[in-house]
């Protein structure tokens, strides 16, 4: 059985969505980031750069356990493992690694900074907040312009693609409000698309499930989120 080590963030999210879809046995070990146990040594032996989510398979390569960190590389592992959710032909693949790519190299490090400034930063930090609020709305402009020529983001088929991209994408009327998610018809039939898949029901509400057994950012002790954001005693300024 894979342990998943998380929280209810949207890089967790990803892989509650793969095991479900993959219907690979998991169990659950809850890392209460905001009381900073990913930085305990425990979980840096997991991960050293003390983030979540990893996994720990104990069936990995050549039978032997095998520990994976990063969500776009625990997703690609999942999909090797089983066969699943990148398809086999090699240019359909590479066009489902691309989007997924585009994810984790854009979308989410857009969003997150976003979030950031919104949510934890001091304020004077308007330009910060613009920058990423538009660069957010230039990533979701291309995306919708891709799900406007296919169901979905690699073509006929779900990917894990789409799994890295919904998350955040779900969180659109919450983060940028709903004049912006309006802009976007397209990422609105797709979120609809895979809001409605069982395993993706299921997947949400064992993250429900974990968040009610953590810590919310708004009860976090502040040297704690110094240590997280990096900031205060820990900037390395």
């Amino acid at each position: 059985m894979i342990t998943l080590y998380g929280m209810g963030s949207p890089n967790v999210v990803k892989i509650y969505i793969a095991l479900e879809e993959l219907a690979l046995p998991y169990a659950v070990e809850p890392v209460d980031v905001f009381t900073g146990k990913q930085f305990g040594e425990a979980f840096l032996r997991l991960n050293p750069n003390a983030k979540v989510p990893v996994i720990v398979d104990p069936d990995g390569p050549g039978g032997k356990p095998y520990t994976v960190f990063e969500s776009g590389a625990i997703l690609l592992y999942l999909a090797d493992k089983t066969g699943k959710l990148l398809p086999p032909d090699p240019v359909a693949k590479f066009d489902a690694i691309q989007w997924l790519m585009t994810q984790m190299s854009t979308l989410g490090p857009m969003f997150g900074q976003y979030v950031h400034f919104l949510r934890f930063a001091p304020a004077g930090n308007e330009y910060s907040k613009s920058r990423y609020f538009t660069q957010t709305h230039r990533v979701c402009e291309v995306i919708d312009r891709r799900l406007a020529t296919a169901d979905y983001l690699a073509g006929p088929d779900y990917s894990v693609a789409d799994i890295a991209t919904f998350p955040w994408m779900r969180a659109i009327p919450t983060l940028l409000g709903a004049p912006s998610a309006a802009k976007w018809p397209n990422i609105a039939r797709w979120v609809k698309t895979i809001d409605d898949r069982p395993a993706v029901k299921k997947a949400l509400a064992e993250v429900d499930a974990v968040r009610a057994r953590t810590t919310t950012f708004d009860k976090a002790e502040a040297v704690t989120l110094d240590k997280v954001f990096g900031r205060g005693q820990f900037a390395a300024v």
